[in-house]
């Protein structure tokens, strides 16, 4: 084993004198406390390593131990609900609510059970599933998990499987023969490199949406599964509240959260409200099948840099396991931040804002590893990766947001006025986009919503009428302005109030299925075609908002329950005989006035 002595020490950067070799990532102990650190420099007389926790107490002199493995975590089914810091090492526990500092095991790992699905002489392949694991900790859950064999192991013979039982989660069950005669020991959870992609065996196309029951986002600017969505939005905007929506009602088997260097008051009152929210799937706890990595803002500021990487690798772990995995960052601003910190004590040459270079290529890397792909084990999975953003004072143009549009394919921006009218959720239609929503018409349409395309772009394109003539209302009043005008507004209003704000206080509104989101749709864009027809015929828009169908139509998100079709239906006759009356008796008024 390599070592090395400390000749420097700058906050969370070490500089030491090798005695050995050491190699690029290579996980280090740092003194007599092991404190965990990593080899991120290499020269010809020195390396430098960045540290993971707290450095107070050390001093020039100190040994570095390598470890001759690089920076890795644990994954298995001992990560699902569970609350772990940035080098997912659990905390919360009664007993001992802080991490100790250096690398230590579990005093008592989690026992899990194990039920066999191969046989002594079967032949297994990097990925194949070695048998079924039940729940542990006494704790249920609706989720399947398999013992897999190792991305990283070579094909092999089984030489001995463990009978049904109960394990630690760390102790052998299967010992794989390579055709090299090594012995391989395969435990229900193992070790991998939290900065190396896991591998699959392709990558599918995303071709089908991740719904997450808001219809702003599903019909506007929908997002696939596999994808990449980003949440640019300033202080107050509603960044985690939406994640905690999206995280309840997505249809995700397991949610991955990250809180990312968030404030230490904010992140303990959103982990108070995520582990109290009830599974709609279930009826359970949504905490069986989330991980949450939190890593607060006085935490050591390397820690804050790895800990989204921990998150997108317990996500591949179950994304192997052929689930799909939401992993959410809050924020990747305040990891940028953390990069920038490191660089200047690296002294590395600042980039925009302060940033380093390589700013951009990190980002890059991170979102990359989002994908719907087929596994090593031949099941199809996905992780879908959202990150939030929190640019100062709201400015869309600073480094951490303009570089990450380059690489997602949704963004979501929020408005702080949208969010101060308690419009929720705050996303600015005008701000945000989709680049798959194209992609994804073909799925609406064999749901049954064949104008999807049609009507998405014609509420997108209403909206963006609406905002040109708002800014000439307030000039000269809205009665002032031509009736074509007036209805723009009319039928625009009626898609903001009626279809885009979401009540999550409201047990009809919080979530909308598919089904209802396409009626309602459909209810509203034959509204505006039929408004349009009214006021070519001489009805003007003050009329049309006049009757009891606007209001019924206005209100149908949070009086029409989901799944009652009949009352969905009634509207919409309701609706054509209102256009019925309102153009007979129009014609009617035409016969009896005198030429």
């Amino acid at each position: 084993m390599s070592t090395a002595i400390t000749t420097a020490i700058t906050g969370s950067v070490l500089r030491a004198r090798p005695d050995g070799s050491f190699r690029l990532r290579e996980a280090v102990q740092v003194g007599e406390r092991r404190l965990l650190g990593e080899v991120i420099r290499i020269a010809l007389d020195s390396i430098t390593v960045q540290i993971y926790e707290d450095t107070s107490g050390l001093r020039p002199g100190v040994t570095v131990a390598g470890t001759g493995r690089l920076l890795s975590i644990r994954v298995g089914p001992a990560c699902l609900g569970r609350i772990f810091d940035g080098l997912l090492r659990p905390i919360g526990d009664p007993r001992d609510p802080y991490v100790t500092p250096g690398l230590q095991d579990e005093a008592e790992a989690q026992r899990f059970h194990f039920s066999p699905d191969v046989q002594v002489g079967a032949q297994l392949t990097p990925g194949a599933a070695i048998g079924s694991i039940g729940n542990g900790g006494g704790r249920a859950s609706a989720l399947q998990l398999r013992c897999l064999v190792p991305p990283d192991l070579p094909p092999g013979q089984v030489a001995e499987i463990a009978e049904a039982g109960r394990y630690r989660h760390d102790e052998p069950v299967c010992r794989l023969r390579a055709a090299d005669g090594t012995l391989h020991a395969i435990a229900m959870s193992h070790e991998w490199a939290v900065r190396q992609p896991r591998p699959v065996a392709e990558r599918l196309a995303r071709d089908e949406p991740m719904l997450t029951g808001q219809r702003l986002i599903d019909c506007l600017f929908p997002i696939a599964r596999g994808g990449t969505g980003a949440i640019p939005g300033g202080f107050g905007t509603g960044k985690t509240i939406l994640l905690e929506t999206i995280a309840k009602w997505c249809n995700a088997d397991v949610i991955v959260y990250v809180g990312c260097g968030e404030r230490g008051n904010e992140l303990a009152g959103m982990l108070a409200e995520f582990t109290a929210l009830e599974d709609p799937r279930s009826d359970r706890p949504l905490m069986e099948r989330t991980v949450i990595i939190a890593n607060t803002s006085n935490m050591p500021v390397s820690a804050r840099e790895a800990s989204i990487y921990t998150g997108i690798t317990v996500a591949e772990y179950f994304r192997d396991q052929g689930l799909n995995v939401t992993l959410m960052a809050d924020s990747t601003s305040r990891w940028a931040e953390a990069l920038r910190e490191v660089s200047g004590r690296l002294g590395e040459l600042p980039g925009e804002a302060g940033y380093p270079a390589y700013l951009s290529s990190r980002l890059a890397a991170f979102y990359e590893r989002a994908a719907r792909v087929r596994t090593l084990g031949g099941a199809p999975g996905s992780v879908t990766v959202l990150g939030a953003v929190s640019p100062p004072s709201g400015d869309f143009s600073e480094p951490v947001t303009t570089h990450t549009k380059r690489y997602v394919s949704c963004l979501w921006g929020l408005d702080a006025r949208r969010a101060q009218a308690r419009f929720y959720p705050a996303i600015h239609p005008l701000q945000s986009y989709s680049v798959v929503a194209g992609e994804l018409a073909r799925w609406w349409h064999r749901e049954g919503c064949t104008r999807w395309e049609e009507l998405r772009r014609r509420f997108l394109t209403l909206l963006e009428e609406e905002a040109k003539l708002e800014r000439m209302a307030r000039i000269i009043g809205r009665d002032a302005m031509p009736a074509r005008q007036r209805l723009v507004l009319l039928c625009a209003r009626l898609v903001n109030e009626c279809f885009l704000r979401q009540s999550a206080f409201s047990e009809n509104d919080r979530y909308a299925s598919p089904a209802r989101q396409a009626v309602m749709m459909r209810l509203i864009g034959t509204f505006i075609e039929s408004a349009e027809r009214l006021l070519e015929t001489g009805v003007p828009p003050e009329s049309i908002a006049a009757e009891p169908i606007f209001r019924a139509l206005m209100r149908m998100g949070e009086e029409i329950p989901e799944g009652d079709w009949e009352r969905f239906s009634a509207l919409e006759q309701d609706l054509a005989a209102t256009v019925r009356r309102l153009t007979n008796g129009l014609n009617q008024e035409q016969r009896c006035t005198p030429d």
